[in-house]
């Protein structure tokens, strides 16, 4: 059983993120997501609130699950069965510093490949940070997000601003 798991902050998961869940969901018997806690970034939304929009828009991939996760990458994969891990690339300032956690995840555990997904050109753009941007300045942002979340997102960015 071919195991992946496709690690990311998802605060929120974007359009462009359900693009690279769904093609992985095709390539792989399962696909875990992982929601990882980075204490250096300012989140939005907590851990247990992203699992719960993730799980919302997966609904059509059987074969994808999701867990949160805070320590090494290459501990949970392991703990979970699996030896690839996804990465998907926007450009490539984000390929520069995916290179270097893949060559260090090596180090970590040679048996962990990573797999590196371009992201579909109509996503490229899109990065969770540009959608909580736009939304905090009253923009549209709806073709940016899963519709499934979209409404979860928008009251929680309205909610910030009281």
């Amino acid at each position: 059983m071919s195991i992946a798991v496709y690690p990311g902050s998802f605060d929120p998961i974007t359009c462009g993120h359900l693009d690279i869940i769904k093609r992985g969901s095709a390539m792989f018997d399962e696909v875990i997501i992982a929601v990882l806690n980075n204490s250096s970034k300012k989140t939005l939304f907590s851990p247990q609130e992203r699992v719960q929009l993730i799980e919302k828009c997966i609904r059509d991939y059987p074969n994808c699950r999701v867990l949160y996760f805070d320590g090494l990458m290459v501990d949970f994969v392991k703990k979970h069965g699996a030896n690839v891990v996804i990465k998907g690339l926007r450009a490539i300032s984000d390929f520069e510093y995916e290179f270097q956690m893949a060559q260090l995840n090596k180090q970590l555990d040679p048996d962990i490949e990573t797999l590196f997904m371009v992201t579909n050109v109509n996503y490229s753009y899109i990065s969770s940070s540009i959608v909580k941007e736009v939304a905090n300045l009253g923009g549209d942002f709806s073709k940016f997000l899963p519709k499934e979340i979209y409404e979860d997102v928008k009251q929680k960015i309205e909610k910030g601003r009281s």
